[in-house]
């Protein structure tokens, strides 16, 4: 039985309906220097209840195509975000 892939990364984005934007983060190893040096991929992922917020780090899944780019599924969410007084604030004015 194949491994279902899970990845985990931070929300950067949630304006759309029932999708959000994750980064996700992984190292790799520099062809020339052989440092090893951050890289990130962005991922669209189904959120059907709108559960996760900007700064959320999430846990997904891949599934079948839901749409012409998105390809994985909010499974939980690991983190939620702290969200700052200052921000609370500016929303309120």
């Amino acid at each position: 039985m194949p491994r279902v892939k899970e990845l985990i990364g931070t929300v950067t984005s949630d304006k759309m309906q029932k999708t959000i934007i994750v980064r996700i983060m992984h190292r790799a190893k520099h062809p020339v220097y052989s440092r090893i040096i951050k890289r990130y991929n962005k991922f669209k992922v189904h959120d059907e209840k709108k559960i996760a917020r900007v700064g959320d780090v999430v846990k997904i899944t891949a599934t079948r195509p839901l749409s012409k780019e998105k390809s994985y599924r909010l499974t939980g969410i690991v983190k939620k975000a702290v969200i700052s007084q200052i921000a609370l604030k500016d929303e309120v004015k």
